[in-house]
């Protein structure tokens, strides 16, 4: 027995074979509906229809359809205009071929229906659309006119039951035309790997154990203010600071969901991260060497001015190649600098006590 009753009725059109059915709704929807009131004493607010050359107002059986040209003109449109179309569908669910379902673009899908067979003549007919497209694999792609307008259609087999799904025609998806990021980005190997990481780790998901979170919360708070107690509140989680650091945030994200789990949060999070980098890419270790390098160089430098006998001793020990390729010669300047204040001139390879003296014969 169905749980709804039909909203169309008409039949499918199989080459030569007709099969009557009845078309109800597929789905339907549970959120929570509000009326407006009036915030000042809560009456409630409502609309009417009013006729506007009458100014009154009106029942449903007065009201009908019309179509408004473009100089205003209302041209009225009856049910019977509608249903004497000389179109096929008007009537018929057309079957216009069969595809595989892979090839029916998710963004075309609208409103899904239930097909009915009406009547006993129209079981034999029915089952046998129904095995047929089991067998194949495959979908129909169909023609009907509902509601005012010719649809497009899909119609699969759901348990034993033929479903059709409403489809949007190719020319009402929009483009992804400037949807796109603009900034030109290069995702790296390792954050691939973390992203990869954190979708195994959340594995796959049983649709039947999801729920509507936000209706249960609004029916929660509406039955207490009707018994007149305090709302239930929930604790909202402290905002955290903005993460700037991709790899920070998805190694995050894989501990907290391993630790979810009961798994290890640190053994697959911790191997990932600390992939080698590839040749050419900047990472800490360089720049802790080059401001090591950088301070060698002062180092040597005190040592010789103090001990000068422990000239090559300080070189041997010095890494950095601007202290490799300093000469004997540069040593003996700034030896010779810190020793006499007034030389201007070091002197090229000659011991420490003669430079005053070639210096003043100069």
């Amino acid at each position: 027995m169905l749980p709804v009753r039909s909203i169309w009725n008409g039949a499918i059109s199989f080459g030569l074979v007709s099969i009557p059915i009845k078309l109800v709704n597929a789905t339907e929807s549970h959120s929570v509906s509000f009326r407006q009131v009036h915030l000042e004493d809560g009456g409630r607010i409502r609309y009417r229809k009013v006729c506007e050359l009458e100014d009154r107002e009106v029942t449903q059986g007065e009201i009908g359809k019309a179509y408004e040209d473009a100089d205003g003109t209302m041209i009225p449109i009856t049910d019977e205009d509608l249903a004497s179309l000389p179109i096929p569908t008007a009537k018929t669910i057309e079957i216009e071929g069969f595809v595989p379902a892979e090839n029916v673009d998710p963004l075309q899908v609208d409103a899904a229906y239930y097909l009915a067979a009406n009547g006993v003549p129209a079981a034999k007919p029915y089952t046998l659309l129904r095995e047929a497209l089991k067998r194949s694999g495959k979908v129909a792609i169909c023609k009907f006119a509902l509601r005012g307008r010719e649809r497009l259609g899909m119609l699969r087999v759901v348990d034993d039951v033929l479903a059709m799904h409403g489809l949007l025609w190719p020319d009402e998806i929009r483009t992804t035309e400037g949807v796109a990021p603009d900034a030109s980005v290069t995702v790296r190997d390792k954050e691939l790997d973390l992203a990869d990481a954190l979708m195994d780790t959340l594995g796959e998901v049983d649709l039947e154990s999801l729920h509507d979170d936000y209706r249960e919360a609004v029916e929660e708070m509406i039955a207490a203010k009707a018994s007149g107690e305090e709302p239930p509140s929930v604790p909202m989680p402290a905002a955290e600071g903005k993460v700037l650091d991709l790899m920070a945030a998805l190694e995050k994200s894989v501990r907290e969901a391993k630790e979810s789990r009961g798994e290890d949060a640190d053994a697959d999070v911790t191997h990932l991260a600390s992939r080698p980098t590839p040749k050419g890419a900047p990472g800490k270790k360089s720049t802790a060497s080059t401001r090591k390098t950088a301070a060698a160089p002062k180092k040597s430098t005190s040592t010789t001015s103090a001990q000068p006998a422990k000239k090559a001793a300080t070189k041997k020990q010095t890494p950095p190649r601007k202290t490799a390729t300093t000469t004997k010669s540069t040593t003996t300047k700034s030896t010779a600098s810190a020793k006499s204040s007034t030389a201007k001139t070091p002197a090229k390879k000659t011991p420490a006590k003669k430079t005053t003296t070639r210096k003043r014969s100069a």
